[in-house]
């Protein structure tokens, strides 16, 4: 009871304060609070309601980084959560009760990416994808891609990449590349048109080289990540040829059979590499003890990237060893993933010990040429398995 005539005090006093000064407020506030707000009182909610109020926040929102988290447990309802840069904590996103109207109890969810208000979850059983919009609180079935059904596995999280529209515009387009036939082909999804379109990539002949490849306006999507050479497809606007790079990686060192893409395991995987946005990050572990050769420790994080003409991976930055001192835990699984935005590189590291889960999140600012880490609260994840990570733009307030 004290508890309730506290948060009612705190509320009074919120909506005696000058309406500009409120805005404020609320401007820097993560979207599941805002929502909390509008039942406090008819002010408030009027504010929240306002149109310029709604245009401004949206702006600032589809600035902001989300990371979001699907896991689910046996038998039991899979989760949704969600965790802002300008937050302390996590957000649970009510999708559950969404995903009755179309998903049949029992079916193998699978989330692949997120951007705007736009969510995409590939279907295991039945081999579909499909897009939720958690605030209108909609589900759609897409239309199989060209290539046919394609279950979870299908999915590579380097090759494929939601792009949305401005959130008054609602739409969003879902690209991913695939070799076939022996030629590397971009897949692209229009929600506008509800079509797919399949186009073959040409060769990079210097059209990489005419700008430095961080000023352009191309997506950059992974379909072969060896040890030596790599193939990705560079995506522009929509109508424009599609571009086959291939950036050949003189860094190898000599782990020789000790390497994977995309993910680790401690017995057998001394170093990883992933990939995402152009760029290539190398973890280097290493044996914690000899009786458990399962278990390795991170010892290493290297920031490699496109060169201007994408002909080689350049090393750009380690993180420094001080802040792996910091991050650093015993694993026994390891996988990760990446995006740049803005002059920012994101990496996520997922790692498992004995069950129980932990995420790291870096950022380099490739301008400051300097590395932060985003502490995260945890996430309870224990007993639960991970069925999709990834970052995203903020979602937009209706």
């Amino acid at each position: 009871m004290e508890s309730h005539r506290s948060s009612t005090t705190n509320a009074v006093g919120l909506c005696l304060l000058p309406s500009e000064l409120i805005q404020y407020i609320f401007l820097r506030l993560s979207l599941p609070d805002v929502f909390q707000f509008k039942s406090v009182s008819k002010s408030i909610a009027f504010l929240i309601s306002d149109q310029d109020f709604v245009r401004d926040y949206n702006l600032q929102s589809s600035s902001a980084t989300w990371l979001f988290v699907y896991k689910k447990r046996w038998h039991r309802d899979a989760v949704l959560q969600g965790f802002t840069d300008c937050s302390n904590r996590w957000f649970k996103v009510p999708i559950a009760d969404t995903l009755k109207q179309m998903i049949p109890r029992g079916e193998d969810l699978y989330f692949l990416a997120a951007s705007g208000d736009h969510f995409l979850f590939a279907l295991n059983t039945s081999q579909e994808v499909i897009s939720v919009n958690p605030v209108l609180r909609t589900v759609k079935r897409i239309p199989p891609s060209p290539l046919g059904p394609r279950g979870t596995s299908s999915w590579r999280r380097s090759g494929m990449k939601l792009l949305s529209r401005p959130p008054e515009v609602g739409h969003f387009r879902f690209l991913f590349a695939e070799m076939n036939g022996n030629f590397p082909v971009l897949f692209e999804y229009s929600s506008k048109t509800d079509k797919w379109h399949s186009t073959v990539a040409r060769e990079n002949f210097d059209v990489l080289r005419r700008c430095n490849r961080r000023e352009r306006d191309h997506t950059f999507l992974s379909i072969f990540n060896g040890r030596n050479e790599s193939v990705l497809i560079a995506a522009g606007s929509q109508g424009e040829t599609p571009v086959v790079v291939r950036p050949r990686f003189h860094g190898g060192g000599n782990e020789e059979g000790q390497s994977a893409v995309g993910f680790g395991w401690g017995n057998a995987i001394n170093r990883l590499q992933f990939y995402g946005d152009g760029n290539m990050v190398i973890s280097r572990s290493e044996g914690v003890d000899v009786a458990k050769s399962n278990t390795k420790l991170l010892v290493s994080l290297e920031l490699w990237s496109l060169s201007s003409d994408g002909r080689c991976w350049e090393f750009i930055s380690n993180v420094p060893s001080e802040l792996i001192d910091q991050i650093k835990k015993p694993y026994g699984v390891i996988m990760g993933c990446l995006e740049e935005k803005k002059g920012t590189v994101r990496v996520l590291l997922m790692s498992n010990f004995e069950g129980v889960w932990d995420i790291i999140w870096l950022c380099f600012s490739v301008g400051g040429r300097q590395w932060t880490w985003v502490p995260l609260p945890d996430c309870k994840m224990k007993g639960s398995n991970l069925a999709g990570i990834t970052f995203s733009s903020g979602l937009s307030l209706s």
